[in-house]
């Protein structure tokens, strides 16, 4: 779940992507890298790979020409507003946005080094993909997935290229937040998981190691902290204001657990926890709470769909739901 710090990443600099261009560097691992999927988060990965200046090409790969189009926007849309804010030069922001070949034909990414797939978190979707890749890369080509919840061995195993398979976990939004999660099988080759951490940080972020357990580091301590929240609901131990604020002035937290479940949306909340709940059914952390089956089931997402434990307007809380 990639978006769970964004409110949180509004404090941090805005200064990442300064000067970012004017770097001149020899990329320590892969010369041509390719983005499978341009959504929210895949099109942030693009927009740093290409602002690193470490590669000679950037493919950016979507199978429908809607959603390919759509991500070029969004990585404009960012790139420009960087330039309006004085962080970028108009000459830097054109060698970003001219470095980016994008494409719908899977046929381009044949001879790329290294392939971060950041598809919806579907298997089946995933599945079909990483058929298509492995047909038509060299056997050299490396795959990463962005996934924030699905098994990374179980997508190295269908890549057909275990050894030569990694988890790259961005955290949204990528052009700001800092973190890089990389995660390894026990099949993975060293020398690749040793290549693609380099690149994490080469392209700016702080890089950390975990093994391909549920959630990785971040979302296995926090996803289970925000179930914690909704079970104290349930039982009725404290109310949604005072549960929220007393994370905040209690722990330090930017927002409290419920303020943030409804700002990454209930249904994705739901979803994660669902399969793990459904895969690890022993595990005593994974749970789902009785609050938030019901709030899905009646459609209340949170932020998006306007009410969940908050009322919302766009991305303005307003007060609890009685």
């Amino acid at each position: 779940m990639s978006s769970l710090l964004s409110k949180a990443a509004k404090e941090l600099p805005s200064i990442i992507f300064k000067n970012t261009t004017q770097r001149t560097r020899q990329s320590s691992s892969f010369q041509s890298v390719g983005i499978a999927g341009l959504g929210l988060m895949g099109h942030g990965i693009c927009q740093v790979a290409a602002s690193s200046n470490l590669h000679s090409s950037v493919i950016a790969f979507e199978a429908e020409q809607q959603f390919l189009d759509k991500g070029k926007e969004r990585i404009e849309s960012s790139v420009s507003k960087l330039v309006g804010r004085g962080k970028l030069e108009q000459d830097d922001a054109d060698k970003i946005l001219s470095s980016i070949t994008y494409s719908t034909n899977p046929d381009d990414l044949a001879d790329t080094d290294f392939i971060v797939e950041a598809v919806i978190e579907n298997m089946d979707l995933k599945k079909d993909l990483y058929s298509t890749l492995g047909s038509v890369c060299k056997p050299e080509t490396i795959f990463a997935s962005n996934t924030s919840s699905l098994s990374i061995s179980a997508m190295a195993e269908l890549s057909g290229r275990q050894d030569r398979f990694v988890g790259v976990h961005f955290f949204n939004p990528v052009q700001i937040m800092k973190l890089v999660e990389v995660i390894r099988t026990e099949h993975t080759d060293p020398a690749v998981f040793d290549k693609v951490f380099q690149w994490a940080e080469d392209v700016g972020k702080v890089a950390v190691t975990c093994g391909d357990t549920p959630g990785f580091i971040v979302n296995r301590l926090l996803v289970p902290s925000l179930m914690q929240a909704m079970l104290m609901v349930d039982r009725g131990d404290a109310s949604v204001k005072d549960i929220d604020l007393s994370l905040q002035l209690g722990a330090g937290h930017p927002m409290g657990p419920l303020h943030l479940a409804d700002y990454i949306g209930l249904d994705t909340c739901y979803f994660i926890v669902k399969g793990w709940t459904d895969t690890y059914p022993n595990e005593p952390a994974f749970v789902l709470p009785e609050c938030l089956e019901k709030m899905v089931e009646k459609g209340n997402l949170g932020r998006k769909s306007g009410k969940g434990f908050y009322h919302w307007e766009g991305d303005k809380r307003g007060d609890p739901v009685a």
